[in-house]
């Protein structure tokens, strides 16, 4: 009897702390399509305590005490939303937050190097969206931005076809290139920062007119064009798109999203191919150099960091028509040979909401 009576004491006495501890389970989704909204700010309000979202827009508060609590959801380009709720057992509850029109489409990171307003930004950023590829296709970014009211894309090598992006007139020196708000290319490199990223993993494209050595440094005199790369958690499972010229160019991306346990990640591949010896004003030149490109495009995100990996591979030439890669490195017939291997990781990593770490690195043979 003693041992009955000192087993039920015991688990009496292990559950006694949490007697009166509940659970409180959600998600926070985008109210105007239903849209799971990852890293989104869930805090108890008049206190420290607070989460942010997984990938699938959830959130699970615990040891919370019987009461009543307001909690207060925030999200970028979304109105803060005030929720109160009795706490009486374990409870589930989904919280849908509107689209906050004084932000919507206005959210920049290359005026602050972090997202913010558009308004609340300290210098004047154009913003170009996907839907302005859609309306003028192209097989790269290099050839897009000659659209740009201000930017000029230029080919300075009529023989290999290589060039740079003019900003106000100034040269291409000037302008600087940034993958993800990383200067992973230098002004005079800028054909390798775009060509090659599929226009389908592009979330956006900041352009800065004017001078943004401040942040940037000297190589920004002019301007800069800051690439924004989707989020793996935001974009499409599958995506394709192929497109053909007259002259027999073809430009093909591919795109998949994909998980690695807690890890979400994007890959992108972009092939073009253009190899016919095109001379239409018979003077024994290439009216258009010989390319063939592949660059691999690899994101991954977790909720506190994202690492993003390319490899870029080309070969490229242009001549005299009877020229052939037998004579690269001769001078017997003349050509111009550009053969590029190219490796690039950019990296983020946020350890508190006023401290986080940058990196980048590329390899270019």
């Amino acid at each position: 009897m003693k041992i009955y009576i000192f087993i039920i004491l015991t688990f009496i006495a292990m559950a006694q702390p949490t007697m009166g501890q509940f659970e409180l389970k959600g998600q926070v989704l985008a109210r105007s399509n239903g849209e799971k909204l990852p890293f989104a700010s869930v805090k108890i309000k008049g206190t420290t305590t607070g989460t942010t979202t997984n990938e699938d827009g959830e959130f699970i508060f615990k040891d919370l005490k019987k009461g009543i609590y307001i909690f207060v959801f925030s999200y970028v380009g979304k109105l803060e939303k005030l929720y109160e709720i009795k706490i009486e057992n374990n409870t589930s509850i989904k919280i849908e937050l509107n689209d906050d029109p004084s932000q919507l489409n206005e959210v920049v990171v290359t005026g602050n190097l972090k997202e913010m307003s558009k308004s609340e930004s300290a210098i004047p950023i154009d913003v170009i969206t996907p839907s302005f590829f859609a309306k003028n296709p192209t097989a790269n970014i290099f050839e897009a931005m000659q659209s740009v009211n201000g930017v000029r894309p230029q080919i300075n090598c009529n023989v290999c076809n290589t060039g740079d992006i003019h900003i106000n007139g100034l040269e291409g020196p000037y302008t600087m290139i940034l993958i993800d708000g990383m200067p992973i290319v230098s002004s005079l490199g800028s054909v390798y920062g775009l060509f090659g990223i599929p226009n389908g993993l592009i979330e956006r494209i900041e352009v800065v007119k004017g001078p943004a050595s401040t942040l940037y440094g000297s190589e920004a005199v002019g301007g800069l064009i800051n690439i924004i790369t989707k989020v793996p958690l935001k974009s499409p499972k599958f995506s394709f798109e192929t497109n053909s010229t007259s002259w027999g160019e073809w430009n093909t991306d591919l795109g998949v999203k994909y998980k690695l346990g807690k890890i979400s990640a994007l890959l992108g591949i972009n092939y073009f191919d253009y190899n016919q010896k095109i001379d239409k004003n018979a003077d024994g030149f290439t009216d258009l150099s010989l390319q063939r490109r592949i660059s691999i495009f690899n994101k991954f995100q977790t909720k506190s960091s994202s690492l993003a990996l390319r490899y870029f591979h080309e070969n490229r030439w242009g001549g005299e028509t009877n020229w052939t890669e037998k004579y690269r490195g001769t001078n017997q017939i003349y050509g111009e040979s550009i053969y590029t291997r190219r490796f690039e990781m950019i990296g983020a990593t946020n350890f508190s909401n006023n401290l986080s770490v940058n990196y980048s690195y590329n390899s270019h043979k």
